[in-house]
């Protein structure tokens, strides 16, 4: 298939952040959740420039050999400019969002961001005391001139450039330096004593600036900007070795703050000089370079709106933020603590998260670590919380004597140093920890619990879409599954021997595992609904997913969609497929849906309602999960949970005409609204409300027990 089949999957990602960026805009979202929305687009912007533009600058201008063009026809100079032009335009959004709509919502809460020089009085007293007792001891002015190199900017870092002229004592008389703004200080900086239901702050960089001359005795300061530069933080390992991957990583760790420079953020209204100063000797390509291809941007504004997440984490002001909510039981399983392993003994548990609770999922290791007729615990762990009670139940169950193994992905982009720490203190505590595989990644989320029950051994499973991490598990949307089937049992088994001794050869029951079989399974699902169709007989797709990338799987889907098949796509983020193409998707419906809760699950189904084959993942369809990960999907075998999927939460998604965005064949996302007459459906607030029967599952508990 020609390249305009495909959508570019970098400018995809972009129109993804996008519709993040539209959740600030939104008058609907309480103002403190909109703060949080233009923080997450910061955030995810910083990402994509650290891992996604910095791979495709080093194909572009690097030394490596030259590399494919993208399916969708694309080079790797020809993206990179074309992710220039957009996120200039969507920062130019971002800042107007701050500015025209959320500064002005601030003001009228009675949020005052003053200046400095503005300050007189108390406040002014209030600074001054922060600035010389815990700001000053901190910063250190740094000079650049033949003597004292440049320093090497820390990725993210923010700055002060500052051009300075000699008055007096040592030194040039005109001389270029730099500060550090101190991440262990907060960013802004609340003041009191101001007017009653007022609530003051000024930005930290604000009060350095204010005392550069403190910090520089004996020169003038002739102008100065903030500036942010973005360095290349992939973790490169598939080409390493190494004997101890432990210290490999830590090692890269190290080297992450100083990786190669891939963008620059300045202000605005900086000194065009001393802005080229800090831009040559960073290499970065500003907007005149030959090839039309810039590396700066210039911000009007605050740099780095990641810091307003400190503005949504102050307390007392939850009336600007989502209403809160507690998560519901799981159906099945009643408040009380019953025996967890006799309710998953007599029927598999499905968890739909943030809804219903992850309470279970923890409860189902910490009573194993403390159940004296559980042997062994075996767990993959990819992120994990700062204190993460998954975790301390291994430490406290290898202490106590049982069999341990943890598979710990020391490679979970930017939660490596957190994964690192616990490694070693699980090694301590004497869990066997390994590491999986130098080139894979396990991204796959299984624990298994082995147990003495009677004369024999049982085996409990819990399998996942998303990650063993409480914190996370209130903010994603996620689903799990506990199960004791024995096939299930069997392949969770033979996944941990093939993670932890390479064991091959096993016969999958239940589990389709990547790099072994996902993709060549997936294809064929595919493909037996397009013979379905083109026979005459009913045939559905539905897959909800993060990411829609690789080429075979679209193609297949362009296929089934040319025999006729329904398809239902629900990306959160990358969607390269176009819908709706005469002759090629026109079966094919997309719609994303970007809400309060990230959307992380991944729901496949196979196959009209009646007859539908129902899977869970952790692997979206992208060639990296499919071929460079450790990913296992799984049937949702029981008919009641399939039924729940099928009738209770998928049309919910595909109801959903207040957050869900469709994607029309150009490759632009338009936001739904309803029609005349037609009642609001918010997909996430609806799973909110419902109920569980708690009396039905509470009466099978009883038959059961």
């Amino acid at each position: 298939m020609g390249p305009e089949c495909f959508i570019n999957r970098e400018l995809s990602w972009l129109e993804f952040n996008l519709r993040v960026l539209e959740e600030a805009e939104n008058d609907e979202n309480p103002l403190m959740e909109r703060l949080k929305f233009l923080a997450i687009f910061s955030s995810n912007l910083d990402e994509f420039f650290m891992v996604r533009v910095a791979g495709l600058r080093e194909q572009a201008f690097g030394e490596s050999a030259p590399q494919d063009e993208a399916p969708d026809g694309m080079t790797a100079l020809a993206q990179l400019k074309a992710i220039a032009v957009r996120t200039q335009e969507l920062v130019a959004r971002q800042y107007r969002c701050l500015r025209e709509r959320l500064a002005p919502a601030l003001e009228a809460e009675g949020f005052q961001l003053l200046r400095y020089a503005d300050l007189a009085g108390p406040q002014r007293e209030q600074v001054d005391r922060f600035f010389h007792d815990r700001a000053l001891p901190i910063l250190t002015p740094m000079a650049v001139d033949p003597a004292h190199p440049s320093p090497r900017y820390h990725n993210r870092g923010l700055y002060l450039g500052v051009m300075l002229h000699r008055a007096e004592g040592l030194g040039p008389k005109q001389l270029f330096a730099v500060v550090q703004v101190p991440q262990v200080l907060p960013r802004i900086v609340m003041l009191s004593g101001g007017e009653p239901g007022r609530t003051p702050f000024v930005l930290l960089e604000d009060v350095i600036s204010a005392r550069l001359p403190d910090l520089f005795g004996g020169f003038e300061v002739d102008t100065w900007t903030a500036f942010r530069i973005t360095r290349d933080s992939d973790l490169e390992l598939l080409e390493q070795e190494s004997d101890d991957m432990l210290k490999l990583i830590e090692d890269r760790l190290k080297a992450r703050q100083r990786g190669q420079a891939v963008r620059i953020e300045v202000a605005s209204k900086a000194d065009q000089r001393l802005a080229a100063l800090i831009i040559d000797e960073e290499g970065l390509r500003a907007p005149a370079g030959d090839d039309g291809y810039s590396e700066v941007y210039q911000i009007d504004g605050p740099l780095d709106l990641t810091a307003l997440w400190e503005l949504h984490k102050l307390p007392g002001f939850e009336r600007l933020h989502d209403k809160p909510f507690t998560p519901r039981p799981p159906r099945g399983m009643g408040r009380q603590a019953d025996d967890i392993f006799r309710t998953i003994a007599s029927r598999d548990i499905l968890l739909h998260h943030p809804y219903e609770s992850f309470d279970p999922v923890v409860e189902f290791v910490t009573r194993a670590a403390a159940d004296p007729k559980v042997l062994a615990i075996k767990q993959t762990l990819y992120r994990t919380s700062g204190d993460s009670p998954i975790s301390r139940a291994l430490i406290d169950a290898a202490e106590s004597g049982k069999h341990v193994t943890a598979l710990v992905e020391l490679k979970a982009r930017f939660d490596e140093a957190n994964n690192v720490s616990w490694a070693r203190q699980m090694e301590r505590a004497g869990v066997h920890v390994v590491f999986g595989f130098l080139d894979l990644k396990t991204h796959c989320k299984v624990s298994l619990v082995v147990r003495q029950e009677g004369s024999g051994l049982k085996r409990y499973v819990h399998l996942g879409t998303g990650n063993y991490n409480p914190t996370t598990a209130l903010l994603y949307t996620d689903l799990g599954m506990f199960t004791a089937d024995e096939a299930i049992a069997e392949d969770a088994s033979a996944l941990f021997n093939l993670l932890t001794g390479y064991s091959q050869g096993h016969s999958w029951q239940r589990l389709i595992v990547a790099p072994d079989d996902l993709h060549r399974r997936t294809l064929e699902l595919i493909e037996e609904q397009a013979r379905r169709s083109q026979a005459g007989l009913p045939s559905r797709i539905f897959a909800k997913l993060n990411s829609l990338v690789d080429h075979q799987v679209i193609e297949a889907l362009y296929r089934a969609s040319q025999a006729g098949v329904p398809i239902d796509i629900v990306p959160r983020g990358i969607c390269s497929l176009r819908p709706g193409v005469p002759g090629l998707s026109e079966t094919i419906r997309v719609r994303s849906i970007v809400d309060r809760f990230l959307e992380h699950s991944r729901i496949y189904v196979f196959g009209p309602d009646d007859e539908a084959s129902v899977f869970l993942s952790s692997a979206d369809w992208m060639p990296r999960n499919f071929f460079r990960r450790v990913e296992v999907m799984f049937p949702v075998l029981d008919p009641e949970l399939s039924g729940r999927i099928l009738r209770e939460i998928i049309p919910v998604y595909l109801a959903d005409n207040t957050r869900a965005r469709v994607l029309d064949s150009a490759g632009q996302f338009h936001l739904l609204h309803p029609g005349p007459g037609e009642p609001a459906v918010r997909c996430q607030q609806e799973f909110l409300a419902q109920r569980p029967e708690v009396v039905a599952a509470e009466s099978r508990d009883t038959a059961s027990g």
